[in-house]
């Protein structure tokens, strides 16, 4: 009898004797947690461990001491400097304009020390909902946070609804962890999924649909001004020539194909580098076209200084040069427009160590400014 044939063979023992009692009557059978091989799984859904970090401390903890960022959640960014600029003091509202895995929101909560109110503000249906769990299992519960299921560009209908100006407001640019690394979202080249990249999948086009429509055309320019991707003309020529195949290119690993095609003509030694970055690039500017991040952005950027209070804090997290531009040329324009009393000289970065710690730190920029009294 092979190891299997064993395993089976006890597993339907056990299961029989859990669905029977002493005297024969049945009971509720026991459930035991699936095991999977290997000590280290690495198939996302197998990651129990880390998609429950509070019980597992310890394995979350050396997954970060490696560098590395554990499935299933997220790993806050420039978190000193953030809560050095913005100053809060007990008893202020402020608002978290992307709430994602309420790293951030924790950090400011234990500012305000029971005093307050922080309102967070998230588009993704699976995540804001977990997020707000587990800041209620943490202490935090609705007399002092309120997470709304709403775009931040939207942050006039918070400010209208609440009827209050914000003390502070931060705003994270940045995919949270959790999207990146659960397959079924598509926001990673590395692993087999739908290519969906939409922050709310209930909504709107998925990047598969996009790419079954979008023109040559309309498709370079995506590719340029999204993510400054330089073989934009010969990716673009592939996946018109699979659409004239038609072969689907519905998953990410089909795109990665793609890509790897476009880049045939590159030499050998340059070739898995090149592919690698023209990977994310690409899967960049797709997310930012299916999520219309671009508009969005400059939305909320135009609405901020009329939901800030006077003396009023903000600090944008952006993660490439697109964004980093819009957020720079705001923050000058409502400086001279006397909205704005002062804003950064430049970009604030990370410090090495944090990007030793969390890779995904590497490609941040912190601006900030403050709303004229």
């Amino acid at each position: 009898m092979d190891n299997n044939q064993r395993d089976n063979n006890q597993m339907n023992s056990n299961q029989m004797n859990s669905n029977q009692n002493k005297d024969g009557d049945q009971t509720v059978p026991h459930k035991r947690r699936v095991r999977y091989s290997g000590t280290h799984p690495k198939n996302y859904r197998e990651k129990y461990k880390e998609h429950n970090p509070e019980k597992y401390a310890d394995t979350i903890e050396k997954v970060i001491k490696k560098g590395g960022t554990p499935a299933g959640m997220h790993i806050s960014i420039m978190v000193k400097e953030i809560l050095d600029f913005l100053k809060i003091k007990p008893g202020q509202t402020g608002l978290d304009a992307t709430l994602g895995y309420g790293g951030h929101t924790k950090e400011m909560l234990k500012c305000l020390q029971g005093q307050g109110h922080i309102y967070g503000l998230d588009v993704d249906p699976i995540e804001s909902a977990r997020t707000r769990e587990r800041l209620a299992a943490q202490g935090f519960g609705e007399e002092i946070l309120t997470v709304r299921l709403q775009n931040f560009a939207d942050i006039d209908l918070v400010s209208r609804d609440t009827g209050k100006k914000f003390d502070f407001i931060l705003a994270d640019l940045g995919v949270s962890s959790m999207q990146i690394d659960n397959p079924d979202r598509g926001f990673s080249y590395k692993v087999e999924g739908p290519l969906d990249l939409r922050m709310n999948p209930e909504r709107g086009k998925s990047a598969a649909q996009r790419l079954k429509e979008v023109d040559a055309e309309e498709l370079i320019g995506m590719l340029v001004e999204n993510s400054d991707e330089p073989y934009a003309e010969e990716i673009t020529k592939v996946v018109m020539n699979w659409r004239r195949k038609k072969r689907p290119i519905e998953t990410t690993t089909q795109l990665r194909e793609v890509i790897e095609e476009a880049l045939k003509f590159l030499p050998e030694k340059e070739y898995k580098e090149a592919v690698k970055k023209s990977c994310q690039r690409t899967f960049q500017a797709l997310r930012i076209d299916v999520n219309n991040e671009f508009e969005v952005l400059y939305t909320f950027l135009e609405k901020l200084p009329d939901v800030l209070a006077p003396g009023g804090r903000v600090a944008i997290l952006t993660f490439h040069s697109g964004e980093d531009r819009l957020v720079k040329r705001s923050f000058k324009e409502f400086q001279r427009a006397g909205l704005y009393s002062e804003v950064a000289a430049d970009v604030i970065r990370p410090s090495a160590e944090e990007c030793v710690r969390n890779s995904r730190a590497k490609s941040t920029k912190m601006r900030w400014a403050i709303r004229a009294e």
